[in-house]
C-alpha cells in the first residue's frame, strides 16, 4: 500500500488580483451643499435611549460605488432607500485600509495606535480594551455579531462583549491553493436575521459584516450577467440584495425604535494610482468610505462635514444616552457643539512596512487638506483636487508642516507585532488578497523604500499569483526570483518561490531557496516551518527537527504540527504524538492537527487510532483530500475495500493530484472487479503522476493497463 502523503502547512502570498478600471468621484457628490457646523436638528443626548442598534459593515466598499453617492452604473436600491431616509455623511473616512484594524477602529472608537491592532496578522485586541458590544452589554443589551471572512475571526479579539460571535467557516482549507472558505452575504444575513427576530423582546445590538465586494470579484447571478464588464459593481449590487431581508422591515416601519449604521472598512483602488485593490496606499479611493446613520433621533439629510470611523462609538452612545468612556478619539457626529473645520483624522497603511520592509505610511486629514508622510511626502487639497492628481508638497512645504503638526504622537514607533502570524492566519489572509509575512526590521527609510517607487515589484507579485493560480509555475518561479534580486529581504518572495518549485516537483531547489533566505537574515518562523516540511517530505526528518529547534517552544499550532511531522519522519514517534496533542490543546477544532495525528498513527501501525483521528478531522471539515486518502488506506487495512474506494474517490475529486489515491483506486478497483474505474484511475495516474516520486508505481500501472487492454 502507498505511503501516505504528509500534510504541508504552508503560508501563501496572494495580493488581491482584480480588474483595473478608471474611477472618479462623482460631480453629484461634489455639488452637495455643505451643511453648516452643528449637529442634527433636534438632537439631544439620549434621544434614542433603549433603542436597538444594527451596525452593518460592508468590506471593501468604495464611497462612490453606491447609488446614493451619485453612481448611476450600480444598482443599490436597498441602501439608497436607507440613505434617503437617513443621514448621509458625504466626507467620511477610515483610518486603515485593511480589514482587521479598521473594524477595531469602528468597534472601539480608538485610533489604531490606541487599541494596538496595526495589520491583519500578528495583532489581536487586548482584553482591557472595551468594544461597543462590551459597553452595550453592560447596559442590558443582547449582543451578537455575524462576520463573513477570516480577517475578523474571533482569535483576533473583536468578539469581546458579544454574547454570540458567529464566524462559522471551516478551518483547514487547502494549503496549496489561493482560496479559502468564506460566507456569501446571504449566508451571513440569514443567521443574523434569525437572531434578531429571536431576541425581539430584548434590547439588541447586532453587527453584520459582509465581505462580497472583496477581490476576486465573482458576483452571483443575475449580477454576473448584468455587470459583465464591471464585476466589482456586480458584487456591490449583490451585497445590496443580500441586505434586503434584514433592512426591509426597518424601512417599512415594522421594527421597534432602532438605529442603523452602514459603512465600509475601506474602499478599493481599482487601478487608481497604480493600485489594483487595497492595502498599499491611502488615497481617497481606499480611505474614503460611505456612511449612513438612520433611525430614532437622526434627522435625515446629507452632511458634508468631516466624519470618521472613530466617531461612530461616541455617536451611538450619545444617541442611547450611555456614558462615553474617557479617552476616545472621536466625538458624536450629531452633537450640536461639534465643529468641522479643525477636525483632524489620523490614518495609516503599515502592511507593506510590516510585511515587506517598505517605508511606513502615515498621514493626517485636516478639513480638506491631506498630508501623507512618506520619504516622498504628499500634500493634496481635496476641495480642488479630489482625485489627488497634483502633489502640492514640493511647492507648499510650510502648509504641509502645519498639517503635519497635527499628527498625533504615537506610543511606539515603529510598531511591532504582538506575535508572529500563524500559518493558518497567513494562508487564509493571503488567499483573501492580503499580503502577509514578516520583514527584516529597519529603522530608516529612503526614497527607494517609498511604495510609489516599488509599484513594479507589487505588480510582479500580483503577476506571480496570477501565474501560480493558472498553473504556470515556471513563470511564478521566474517572477519570484526577480523580486528576490530587487528586494532580497522579502520573505514572501522566498515563500512563493519555494511553493512554486514544490509544485514543479523540484524540492531540492525549494530547500536551497529557503536556506538562502535564512542565511540572508530572513529568519522567520514561517520560513523555518516551510523548510522543515520540505525536508520531511523528502525523508530528511532529522534535518527538519534541527531546523525547527530554534522555534520548538512556539505556541503556534502550525509550527507544532510541522515539528510533529518532523519528529515522525525522524522516527521519534512518542515525540511526534506529544507535539500534535500539544497543538490540539491550543486549537482543538483545527482539523489539520487531527489529520496529521491520523497520518502518524497509521504510520505507527495503529489503524484504529488513525481512523478515529481522521474521522474527527472530517467532521470538522469534510473537504480535506489528505484525510480522505488516508482514511481510504485505513479502511482497506481493516478489510473494508468498498469503503476505501469511496474515500479515495472523494480524495481525487477534491484534489486530482492525490496520486496515492489514484494508484490505490486502480489496484483495489481491479481487485474488486471494477475494471472500468480501475482503468480510468490508472490512466490518470500514468498521465499526471511525477516520475521522480512514482517511477516504480508508474511502471506497474503501465503493465497492468497493457494487460487489461487499457
Amino acid at each position: 500500500m502507498r505511503r501516505v502523503s504528509k500534510l504541508a502547512v504552508l503560508g501563501l502570498v496572494f495580493l488581491g488580483v482584480g480588474a483595473s478600471a478608471a474611477w472618479h468621484y462623482f460631480e453629484a457628490e461634489r455639488r452637495v451643499a455643505r451643511r453648516p457646523a452643528g449637529g442634527a436638528p433636534g438632537y439631544r443626548s439620549g434621544i434614542a435611549a433603549g433603542a436597538d442598534v444594527l451596525l452593518i459593515t460592508i468590506d471593501t466598499l468604495r464611497a462612490d460605488a453606491v447609488g446614493f453617492s451619485g453612481n448611476r452604473e450600480v444598482a443599490t436600491p436597498v441602501l439608497d432607500r436607507l440613505a434617503g431616509a437617513g443621514r448621509v455623511f458625504t466626507f467620511a473616512h477610515a483610518h486603515n485600509v485593511v480589514t482587521l484594524p479598521s473594524h477595531a477602529n469602528i468597534l472601539t472608537g480608538l485610533y489604531p495606535y490606541g487599541h494596538g491592532i496595526r495589520e491583519n496578522t500578528g495583532f489581536a485586541l487586548p482584553a482591557r480594551i472595551p468594544t461597543l458590544a462590551t459597553l452595550l452589554a453592560g447596559k442590558g443589551y443582547q449582543t451578537a455579531a455575524f462576520v463573513a471572512a477570516f480577517p475578523l475571526d474571533s482569535r483576533f479579539g473583536l468578539n469581546q462583549g458579544f454574547g454570540v460571535y458567529d464566524d462559522s467557516y471551516p478551518l483547514g482549507s487547502r494549503p496549496d491553493r489561493f482560496e479559502m472558505v468564506q460566507r456569501r452575504g446571504d449566508q451571513v444575513v440569514a443567521p443574523a436575521l434569525a437572531w434578531w427576530r429571536g431576541h425581539a423582546s430584548a434590547k439588541r445590538f447586532c453587527w453584520v459584516h459582509l465581505y462580497d465586494p472583496h477581490a476576486p470579484y465573482q458576483p452571483p447571478q443575475p449580477f454576473a450577467d448584468r455587470f459583465k464588464t464591471q464585476p466589482y459593481l456586480g458584487e456591490v449590487a449583490a451585497t445590496d440584495s443580500f441586505l434586503a431581508p434584514l433592512l426591509d422591515s426597518f424601512l417599512a416601519g415594522k421594527e421597534k425604535p432602532a438605529i442603523v449604521v452602514v459603512t465600509s472598512d475601506h474602499g478599493e483602488a481599482l487601478g487608481d494610482h497604480g493600485e489594483l485593490t487595497h492595502g498599499l496606499f491611502t488615497y481617497e479611493s481606499t480611505l474614503k468610505v460611505p456612511l449612513v446613520v438612520w433611525g430614532r433621533g437622526v434627522a435625515p439629510g446629507r452632511d458634508d462635514r468631516s466624519a470618521r470611523h472613530v466617531d461612530l462609538v461616541p455617536t451611538l452612545l450619545g444617541l442611547l444616552g450611555v456614558p462615553v468612556p474617557a479617552g476616545l478619539a472621536g466625538r458624536s457626529l450629531l452633537d450640536p457643539e461639534a465643529t468641522d473645520g479643525a477636525t483632524a483624522s489620523y490614518f495609516e497603511s503599515l502592511s507593506t512596512n510590516l510585511n515587506r520592509g517598505w517605508a511606513p505610511l502615515r498621514g493626517v486629514l485636516v478639513g480638506r487638506d491631506k498630508w501623507i508622510s512618506l520619504p516622498l511626502s504628499e500634500l493634496y487639497d481635496l476641495n480642488r483636487d479630489p482625485r489627488e492628481e497634483k502633489n502640492l508638497f514640493p511647492a507648499e512645504k510650510r502648509r504641509a508642516e502645519q498639517i503635519a503638526s497635527r499628527l498625533v504622537p504615537e506610543s511606539v514607533w515603529p510598531p511591532s507585532r504582538q506575535e508572529e502570524a500563524s500559518a493558518e492566519e497567513v494562508a487564509q489572509l493571503r488567499s483573501l488578497g492580503y499580503m502577509s509575512g514578516s520583514a527584516v526590521a529597519k529603522t530608516t527609510y529612503t526614497a527607494d523604500d517609498d511604495p510609489k517607487r516599488l509599484l513594479d515589484i507589487d505588480r510582479k507579485l500580483q503577476s506571480l499569483v496570477e501565474s501560480y493560480t493558472r498553473g504556470d509555475f515556471e513563470s511564478a518561479v521566474r517572477l519570484a526570483r526577480e523580486v528576490i534580486v530587487a528586494r532580497p529581504t522579502m520573505s514572501e518572495a522566498y515563500e512563493n518561490l519555494a511553493l512554486s518549485l514544490r509544485q514543479l516537483e523540484r524540492p531540492a531547489e525549494a530547500i536551497t531557496a529557503l536556506e538562502a533566505a535564512l542565511r540572508r537574515g530572513v529568519d522567520r518562523e514561517s520560513l523555518r516551518r516551510q523548510l522543515a516540511l520540505v525536508l520531511s517530505e523528502n525523508r530528511r526528518g532529522a534535518e527538519a527537527v534541527a531546523v525547527l529547534r530554534p522555534v520548538a517552544t512556539s505556541t503556534d499550532p502550525a509550527t507544532q504540527n510541522a515539528l510533529g511531522i518532523a519528529y515522525a519522519d525522524a522516527g521519534e514517534w512518542p515525540e511526534a504524538v506529544a507535539m500534535l496533542e500539544k497543538a490540539l490543546k491550543t486549537a482543538p477544532s483545527d482539523p489539520k492537527t487531527h489529520e496529521n495525528l491520523g497520518v502518524i498513527e497509521l504510520r505507527r501501525g495503529r489503524p484504529a487510532a488513525a481512523r478515529a483521528a481522521l474521522e474527527r478531522a472530517l467532521a470538522l471539515n469534510d473537504q480535506l483530500p489528505i484525510s480522505w486518502n488516508t482514511l481510504g488506506v485505513v479502511r482497506y487495512q481493516q478489510g473494508d475495500a468498498a469503503g476505501a474506494l469511496v474515500a479515495w474517490q472523494k480524495a481525487v475529486a477534491l484534489d486530482p493530484r492525490q496520486y496515492d489515491a489514484l494508484f490505490n483506486l486502480g489496484l483495489v478497483g481491479a481487485q474488486a472487479g471494477r475494471r472500468a474505474e480501475a482503468i480510468d484511475a490508472l490512466r490518470r495516474f500514468v498521465a499526471t503522476a511525477p516520475p521522480e516520486r512514482f517511477g516504480p508505481d508508474l511502471e506497474k500501472a503501465r503493465r497492468w493497463l497493457a494487460q487489461a487492454g487499457g
